[in-house]
């Protein structure tokens, strides 16, 4: 598709500060709802929704941009539907950000049965058996329908085991699929995003972000930042991580993407939330994260606090009157003992898991906060060191 090579793009997207010890960076990125501050998390509302958090809540721990997938939404309650309901955004009443995933992953790990050819993906559904399709063009069409702020393209993902002859025929695939998803977007899309005076951007459509894959092998990382640096996206996922790759495997295919991808587009590795490997990414260079380990670890009673983790299910924990974390600013820090909390989730109470999954998120929006402030100062190495301590 040499048509490509004549689409020119802004990116809505500026760096405002860098580490002076590493690749660290703290930058804006604006979409058709508004400013997001980077690094950021974003909380994952799968199904429209972030499991047992309203959007009131999604306000309160300050998430600047969720993600949303899909796979699920179209399934159900359907792409249609939430056109028809005047999008995604009026639909969950969220008036900010919204990025979504094309549905590689789910196609992946969800479907009954997944066969793979050129023009795309069959696969069943998850819910009751019946077929479906998937192209690079109609996932474009599919997200165009919930109305996000951020697309993706169609990718494939395959096992973090896969063998090296594996993971290049998934990567030429999902080059090629890129290039498709790439020349739906511009027939659908006119590029009319401006810079004002003063810096910022003004987003008027959904922006388009590429996905790499190339499973742990250095070489195929490399050739795929490469390739997707060349079409005209505004910013990149790093896919196919976070899959059961050790840490040690996870940095060195981080260590041979991100110096290939341009310094003036956003870099966003999928699935990620554990305090320290976000924190190795930012060290890396990458600007955003998102996964369902902060809500789901908390239905499971786990918390994140400055000090390290806690399990509300431990004993010592049932007669403790003090807040889960005393330098956490979110409600439940402020109104709630780690004694009732403890008790609501041994009585299996489900508010247990609205106020535990509320500050692990927070814990994780406000360390971003921490992580910009510290990239700023010129102290982020020192930030991650004591995360480091706390979590090791």
């Amino acid at each position: 598709m040499n048509e490509l090579k004549d689409i020119k793009i802004t990116s809505p997207f500026t760096v405002d500060a860098w580490d002076g010890s590493s690749k660290a960076r703290t930058a804006r990125l604006y979409t058709k709802h508004g400013l997001v501050q980077t690094p950021v998390f974003m909380p994952v509302a799968t199904q429209a929704c972030v499991k047992a958090l309203t959007e009131e809540d999604l306000h309160h721990v300050k998430a600047q941009c969720i993600l949303s997938n899909t796979y699920h939404l179209y399934l159900r309650p359907g792409t249609d539907l939430l056109e028809k309901m005047g999008g995604l955004h009026k639909f969950m009443h969220w008036d900010s950000s919204i990025l979504t995933d094309s549905g590689g992953f789910q196609v992946h790990s969800l479907s009954h049965l997944r066969k793979i050819t050129e023009e795309g993906v069959w696969f069943k559904s998850h819910h009751d058996g019946s077929k479906h399709f998937f192209s690079p063009e109609n996932v474009i069409e599919a997200e165009s329908k919930i109305g996000s702020d951020i697309w993706t393209c169609l990718d494939v993902l395959i096992p973090a085991t896969a063998k090296e002859n594996e993971a290049k025929k998934a990567l030429e695939i999902t080059k090629r699929w890129a290039r498709r998803a790439a020349a739906k977007y511009h027939s659908m899309v006119p590029q009319n995003i401006t810079r004002n005076e003063d810096g910022s951007f003004s987003v008027p459509h959904s922006i388009l972000f590429g996905i790499i894959q190339g499973a742990i092998y250095p070489r195929l990382r490399e050739e795929a930042a490469k390739d997707m640096a060349t079409l005209p996206v505004h910013g990149f996922c790093i896919g196919g991580l976070s899959v059961g790759e050790t840490r040690e495997e996870m940095n060195l295919a981080l260590r041979h993407t991100v110096p290939h991808l341009p310094d003036g587009k956003p870099r966003y590795l999928m699935g990620l939330g554990t305090p320290q490997e976000i924190l190795d990414c930012i060290e890396q260079g990458v600007d955003m994260f998102d996964c369902v380990w902060p809500t789901r670890v908390a239905r499971n009673g786990q918390v994140m606090t400055s000090g390290g983790k806690v399990n509300i299910k431990n004993l010592v924990y049932r007669t403790q009157d003090k807040p889960l974390d005393d330098k956490c600013d979110c409600f439940v820090c402020k109104n709630y003992s780690r004694a009732y909390l403890s008790h609501l989730f041994r009585a299996g109470e489900l508010t247990s898991h609205r106020l535990l999954s509320i500050h692990n998120i927070r814990f994780l929006t406000r360390m971003m906060e921490q992580v910009r402030s510290s990239i700023k100062e010129g102290t982020f190495l020192k930030f991650k060191a004591e995360m480091e301590e706390a979590y090791k």
